[in-house]
C-alpha cells in the first residue's frame, strides 16, 4: 500500500504490526507508534511532529530525508534500517538509548536533541551536526567524526584513540570529555 502527500494525525498504532507500507512526503503529527513494528516499509522525505516513536521497530525499513521535530523516540534501533539511502534529520527530539551502530549518517543534523546512551559504534558521522545536544553517556568507538560539529554539543565522552576525529569542531567547555580517557584533568 502506498501512500502519498497525506497527513496523519492523532493516529494511535501503539503496539500494531505493519508491514511493506510505502509514504512519500507524508506528514505524520501528533501521531503515537510507541511499540509498534513497521517492518520493511518505506518513509521517503517524510516529517515527524509531535509523535511517539519510543521502541519502534524499524528492522527491514527505508527512512530516506526523513525529519523528526519534537519527536520522543526512545530506545528506537536504527541499526536495523536498511543502509541503502539511509539519511534522518532531528530537531528538538528525545532519542535516549537509540542505537545507530555502523549507519552511514553523512552531514546529519541533530538540534536540541538528547542523545542519552545512544549507541554510535562503527558509524560514521562526517560532517554531521551535534548542536546544542546532549550526549550524556553516548558510545562513540571506531565511529568517523570527520568534519563534525560538536561546538555546542555536551556531556560526552570521545577518546581520540578509538574514533576519527579529523577537522572536527570542538569547544574549549568540551576539552574535559576528549581528555578523560587519558585521566587528565582540565581546572580553571
Amino acid at each position: 500500500m502506498i501512500h502519498e502527500d497525506k497527513t496523519f494525525e492523532q493516529i494511535n498504532y501503539t503496539g500494531k504490526v505493519i508491514q511493506g507500507r510505502e509514504f512519500q512526503s507524508c506528514t505524520f503529527r501528533k501521531c503515537d507508534f510507541s511499540n509498534s513494528q513497521f517492518s520493511y516499509s518505506k518513509f521517503l522525505e517524510c516529517t515527524f511532529i509531535e509523535c511517539n516513536l519510543s521502541l519502534m521497530k524499524l528492522d527491514g525499513s527505508v527512512l530516506t530525508d526523513a525529519a523528526f521535530t519534537d519527536c520522543k523516540l526512545l530506545g528506537v534501533n536504527f541499526s536495523e534500517c536498511q543502509d541503502f539511502l539511509f539519511s534522518v534529520s532531528f530537531t528538538s527530539c528525545m532519542l535516549d538509548y537509540a542505537s545507530f551502530v555502523n549507519k552511514k549518517m553523512l552531514k546529519t543534523k541533530f538540534s536540541k536533541v538528547s542523545l542519552k546512551e545512544a549507541n554510535f559504534t562503527g558509524t560514521n558521522l562526517s560532517n554531521s551536526v551535534f548542536e546544542e545536544t546532549d550526549l550524556n553517556r553516548t558510545i562513540f568507538s571506531r565511529t568517523d567524526l570527520t568534519g563534525a560539529n560538536l561546538l555546542t554539543a555536551f556531556n560526552y565522552t570521545i577518546n581520540p584513540e578509538q574514533n576519527t576525529l579529523k577537522k572536527a569542531m570542538f569547544s574549549l567547555h568540551g576539552l574535559p570529555g576528549l581528555l578523560m580517557h587519558h585521566q587528565i584533568k582540565v581546572v580553571g
